[in-house]
């Protein structure tokens, strides 16, 4: 086999890509990694994941020491913040996972090939570098790894100024005065709150009655309760029916439940989902076919419609998370190798990571309805957790959704400090077919706020010790 050769090309350096590159080294295969951008990591490490989660961090600090230092007895005066030291440290933290990401993967013994790529058929893909040289390589199999965009409104195309999407939002020079952020999802609340701690007025504009459509109603009520206690204002069931965009502003055209309004910002950052990204791959030129959504359609086995091509992460069905992405490219390497790949996108978590977090996975009491089962619930408020009200953090609960019949435990919902870390206890009791009961007997370290788990989960059976 010749270096122009492998056993296997992946397309696509993001969690999902390098993850499957480095499984299917790992099993023998030769391996080629194709990365358009400079560093390798994809949307998660660069604009994603990453950078927003260390603005998220050092604005947490921020408002904590501006808001609530006061009441932990710690006085502070002259407060300010320093935006481009902020950033700063932000594009240190993605730099310093970049370069560990090409250490992994150069250590894992795959070849990366800087360029975009084109499929020409028959396992060969042409890679064209930037400068505009390329060269067409084989493989034996090609994975689709190439990720997610942000999705534009056609009324309001991005622009990068006063029109941005999360890409832009992460890498504001200056602080909005007035920012409106389309859409109550992830994304949005979580930018959202990045740029309210640090200054801006924040207005959400939603679609739909609530956000954070995959919990029952009152955990979103009570966690957007929360957010506005913060700062954030929310105009719900309220669609964006045009707008009129200047270099300095944008003043929206909205119809709400009481009727057609208008609102101004010198910043609008539009977080109303993500489409698959398959532009310049030459996919509808070979005949792969896409489903109803445009995305990359694949069987249980991450094969497409034409054979020695597969497909994984945001490209295809299932939850657009970084960790999803992860376990396809894992399962894929493995059915590769003739093991037993697969991957349960119920038991995907979900994380907002606002503050408190809100977290969930499984099925909320709502979804169960729908779907004929009979459920139990049980729920345990934040403030009555003694780790909560030692640290100052009482706001949120936790809510455990149980089969009637059977006890299966279906569902858990988190709005906490670290909620992100709580759900992975309970996605480990739902893998293995755990029951409620089972979660409430597991032995929790006091004082911790995964007391909280077990509260609720001895709540869905009228046995919680700790509330009332």
């Amino acid at each position: 086999m010749s270096d122009q050769e492998f056993d296997v090309l992946v397309i696509g350096a993001g969690p999902g890509g390098y993850v499957c590159a480095i499984r299917c080294a790992q099993l023998g295969m030769k391996v080629g990694l194709v990365e358009k951008n400079p560093r390798l990591g994809g949307t998660c490490l660069n604009v994603g994941c990453i950078p927003s989660k260390a603005l998220l961090h050092s604005t947490e600090i921020y408002h904590e020491l501006t808001h609530g230092a006061k009441a932990h007895g710690i006085v502070v005066k002259g407060m300010s913040h320093d935006l481009s030291a902020l950033m700063n440290r932000k594009d240190k933290v993605v730099d310093q996972l970049g370069k560990g990401v090409s250490s992994l993967v150069k250590a894992k013994g795959v070849a990366v090939l800087k360029g975009t790529a084109r499929l020409l058929g028959d396992g060969q893909v042409e890679v064209t570098e930037s400068e505009g040289k390329s060269q067409v390589v084989r493989a034996k199999e090609v994975i689709l790894a190439t990720g997610s965009k942000p999705t534009e409104l056609p009324f309001l195309p991005f622009d990068g100024k006063v029109v941005v999407n999360s890409d832009h939002g992460i890498a504001l020079k200056e602080v909005p005065k007035k920012l409106v952020v389309i859409g109550g999802g992830a994304i949005g609340l979580e930018l959202g709150c990045v740029w309210s701690r640090l200054g801006a007025e924040v207005t959400v504009v939603e679609f739909l009655p609530e956000i954070c459509p995959q919990l029952d109603p009152e955990v979103a009520k009570s966690a957007r309760k929360i957010l506005e206690k913060q700062g954030l204002a929310f105009m719900l069931s309220t669609k964006v029916s045009s707008a009129k965009v200047t270099q300095t502003r944008a003043t929206l055209t909205l119809e709400g439940p009481k009727g057609e309004s208008q609102l101004s910002a010198d910043r609008v950052l539009v977080s109303v989902g993500r489409g698959p990204c398959s532009d310049g791959l030459g996919l509808e030129e070979i005949g792969v076919q896409f489903d109803e959504r445009n995305r990359v359609a694949v069987n249980e086995v991450f094969q497409t419609n034409l054979p020695g091509v597969r497909a994984i992460g945001d490209l295809i069905h299932g939850p657009m998370l970084a960790h999803k992405a992860e376990e396809d490219g894992v399962a894929c390497a493995e059915i590769l190798a003739g093991q037993a790949g697969h991957v349960d996108y119920s038991m995907v978590p979900g994380v907002i990571y606002v503050d408190p977090e809100i977290a969930n996975v499984g099925l909320s009491e709502t979804m169960a309805k729908e779907r004929g089962i009979s459920v139990r619930c049980g729920s345990f408020p934040l403030a009555a957790n003694g780790r909560a009200l030692a640290t100052g953090c009482t706001d949120g609960l936790v809510k455990v959704v149980a089969d009637q019949q059977t006890d299966a435990l279906l569902g858990v919902q988190v709005v906490a400090r670290s909620a992100s870390e709580l759900i992975a206890s309970a996605v480990a009791h739902m893998e293995y077919g755990g029951s409620a009961e089972d979660l409430a007997r597991t032995i929790h370290a006091h004082p911790t706020l995964s007391e909280s788990l077990k509260e609720a989960a001895l709540s869905a059976d009228g046995r919680g010790l700790h509330s009332l």
